[in-house]
């Protein structure tokens, strides 16, 4: 199938490749001159793991292409794939001024037999004004089709999802036979229903999620409050079937989807004449969580922490992504650095993404033993593998007293920290005694930061 994808950001990039690996002769469309100048020479401007290889092995095989609209000179594919960005307008309200042109575009090509595949986050009832306005009298059919990838593992959410939303008109089964066709060989549960139900799945599923995220978090602070442990009360949790999978305490969600969605959702709400009220609470302790560190670091020195030399582990929202969007990591440092902290930070992948968004004073090094070097006190933002798994005794060697240690993600364990001579403290663990930190299990990959 001819397929062009419009829009190389995050998810356009990720949906050409793994389309273009599907056997799918893929045209690539970005207004990007220097993104589509990267991808033509093989080189794919974000961090995903195993993406720039299946992108140039899709190139080198001829079916991955990619240009701009003015030098777009072939025919529109079968399916025109819409997946430019919605970023957060006035109000907390979607900007759908891409999306906009990017059909408008596809209706100067003139193709009558394109089927439009909506992956964009747009708000529920956008597809079907977009059909009566935009798209009226074109003969073009519209498919919301939203896409649910984890950055970091999105190749493997696209190929192997949990399930497929294919949301068109009433009776197009055409549209559906369409979709059934460019998901060739991926075996999936498939949802269809009409338009604005599968635009509202995807944001429910992002709210529902970030709620059960600030919920977690809620219960930790009780937690630290009676001395209860959040790892058995998240494990425990994990056990009822009624409750879903487990959740992780920590300083929060971020990303380009969860904190974007929400409040769009919010502000639908409101325009729609509806109280969310719990939306508005979920957005608040997620505000709340990112500064709890700040918090920790104030109480431990007494307030006085202006000269503090502080090492941030961490920068993208979440590991395997150089993604730095609402990372919780940066608002904690440009806090702390209100406060005349002394920052020095790392990231695997993140550093570069991160520089424009810091304070000049910050350090940015490259590897978790330059950052730490000297600081009073460390805290861990994103559970990296590498930082996770670092030489910790070697760290606390480096480090001067007292050694605080802030696990904003709850993936250390607290027992080993406390033997190497740190001053240990997590989200909502409480007694980090022997018991309680080696009798369950302290850290599964966090699979929490779902977009």
């Amino acid at each position: 199938m001819k397929i062009t994808v419009i829009g190389l950001g995050y998810v356009g990039t990720v949906a050409a490749a793994c389309l273009a690996d599907a056997g799918h002769d893929v045209t690539g469309v970005d207004i990007d001159p220097g993104r589509v100048a990267n991808l033509q020479s093989g080189r794919v401007p974000i961090y995903e793991p195993g993406l720039q290889e299946m992108a140039q092995s899709a190139v080198a095989a001829g079916r991955l292409r990619f240009t701009q609209p003015d030098d777009f000179e072939e025919p529109l594919g079968r399916v025109a794939l819409v997946a430019t960005g919605t970023p957060p307008g006035g109000g907390g309200g979607a900007d759908l001024r891409q999306m906009r042109s990017a059909l408008a575009w596809v209706r100067e090509q003139r193709s009558w037999d394109t089927t439009v595949v909506m992956k964009s986050t747009v708000p529920p009832g956008t597809g079907e004004r977009m059909i009566t306005h935009e798209l009226r009298g074109s003969g073009i059919c519209y498919v919301s089709n939203p896409e649910f990838l984890r950055e970091g593992r999105a190749i493997q959410d696209w190929q192997h999802p949990n399930r497929i939303v294919i949301g068109v008109a009433l009776g197009d089964t055409g549209s559906v036979d369409v979709l059934k066709a460019m998901n060739v060989g991926i075996d999936a549960p498939r949802i269809v229903t009409d338009i604005t139900s599968a635009e509202m799945i995807k944001y429910a599923s992002n709210a529902l999620l970030a709620t059960r995220i600030s919920f977690m978090n809620e219960i930790a602070s009780l937690c630290e409050r009676v001395g209860a442990s959040i790892d058995a009360v998240s494990q425990g949790l994990a056990m009822d079937p009624r409750t879903g999978g487990r959740i992780y305490a920590g300083v929060g969600y971020g990303g380009s989807c969860f904190p974007k969605d929400v409040r769009a959702l919010d502000h639908l709400a409101l325009t729609s004449g509806v109280s969310v009220e719990l939306l508005r609470a979920v957005i608040t302790v997620n505000n709340r969580q990112r500064l709890l560190p700040l918090y920790a670091l104030r109480e431990r020195f007494c307030g006085a922490i202006s000269g503090l030399r502080v090492a941030v582990l961490g920068l993208a929202f979440k590991p395997d992504t150089d993604d730095v969007r609402e990372a919780p990591a940066l608002d904690l440092i440009r806090a702390l650095s209100d406060d005349g902290v002394l920052v020095t930070a790392h990231d695997p992948q993140a550093n570069e993404s991160a520089r424009a968004f810091l304070p000049e004073s910050v350090e940015l090094v490259s590897d978790p033993m330059a950052a730490t070097k000297g600081a009073q006190a460390v805290v861990l933002m994103t559970e990296w593998e590498q930082l996770v798994d670092a030489d910790w005794e070697s760290i606390a060697s480096g480090m001067c007293p007292p050694r605080f240690v802030f696990d904003g993600r709850n993936a250390l364990d607290a027992a080993l920290m406390q033997e190497l001579g740190f001053e240990y403290t997590g989200v909502g663990r409480g007694r980090t005694t022997d018991f309680w930190t080696r009798s369950i299990p302290l850290y599964v990959p966090n699979d929490q930061g779902a977009q």
